[in-house]
């Protein structure tokens, strides 16, 4: 674990503990002792598609002190692919060299900044899903703060994108019984997982598939697509588990500026910039 990191998860982990546990949420299916009814079937909303309302945790998703959350796809989004699946280019590959040999301490994650696209989805808590007409959210209980994001229901095209962000700018459409998430307009050097330090450049495009298959639990595969970072696209797949009579709670590195004080940290060395698609791939 970076050392940066490491120093405010501590602090700002320490929330998680007081969410409205065992608060009864409504239209929760129940077994004959009360609790949740995770194996029911999956729920529709009034239009016919599925419904993926409610809040959500990956495996060892959730950082609770135990060794679980080391073992999260935060840390290796690429943990249960074989290893010549994510093959990086030359600038990809020298970039991930780097952040390993500072042990990750230049994460901007551990700088109360945001994980990024798809990290956020294993970065630390929970999120909850939101469906409207026009527009899904996301809400994000991170350990830097609440973040949100907006997928785009309304048919509009993808963005033509003049300011790249951190989380990218997202449309979604169904297929069948699968939503699916396009996000494009990535700021350039992100991060795709920590403890590898793969990168991501301005050229990422992200495609997430949510499939609720049945009432507590929904299948995500994440396709990560960069053609300046990786030889070709890769896509891995994971089970995301219902929380229920639970939900997000605030929480925020505010102490972290004084935990950094006492960190002794050399300045990272510039990352090249990625270089011009055409010489991306050799």
């Amino acid at each position: 674990m970076n050392k940066a990191f490491g120093a405010f998860v501590v602090v700002v982990a320490m929330p998680l503990a007081g969410q409205w546990l065992n608060y009864p949420t409504p239209g929760i299916p129940r077994l004959p002792d009360g609790s949740a009814n995770l194996s029911a079937k999956a729920p529709k909303r009034a239009d016919g598609t599925p419904d993926l309302s409610g809040v959500w945790a990956a495996k060892c998703g959730i950082y609770d002190g135990s060794r679980c959350f080391v073992q999260s796809y935060y840390f290796d989004l690429a943990q249960d692919l074989p290893a010549e699946a994510v093959r990086m280019t030359p600038w990809a590959d020298g970039i991930a060299r780097q952040r390993a040999s500072r042990n990750h301490v230049d994460d901007p994650y551990g700088y109360c900044l945001p994980p990024g696209v798809p990290r956020i989805n294993f970065s630390g808590g929970p999120f909850k899903i939101l469906q409207t007409p026009g527009v899904t959210a996301i809400l994000y209980e991170t350990l830097v703060g609440m973040i949100f994001r907006q997928v785009f229901t309304d048919g509009r095209p993808a963005a033509t994108v003049d300011s790249p962000t951190w989380l990218g700018y997202s449309t979604g459409t169904w297929e069948g019984d699968r939503f699916v998430v396009d996000s494009r307009g990535f700021r350039d050097g992100g991060w795709i997982d920590t403890a590898k330090g793969r990168p991501s450049s301005d050229a990422l495009h992200v495609i997430e598939r949510f499939r609720r298959v049945d009432f507590g639990h929904m299948i995500l595969s994440v396709t990560i697509d960069d053609p300046k970072a990786y030889l070709a696209p890769w896509t891995m797949e994971t089970t995301l588990t219902l929380m229920p009579d639970a939900d997000l709670i605030e929480a925020f590195c505010d102490n972290q500026d004084r935990i950094l004080q006492h960190s002794r940290v050399d300045p990272a060395p510039p990352e090249p910039h990625s270089p011009p698609l055409r010489e991306a791939r050799p």
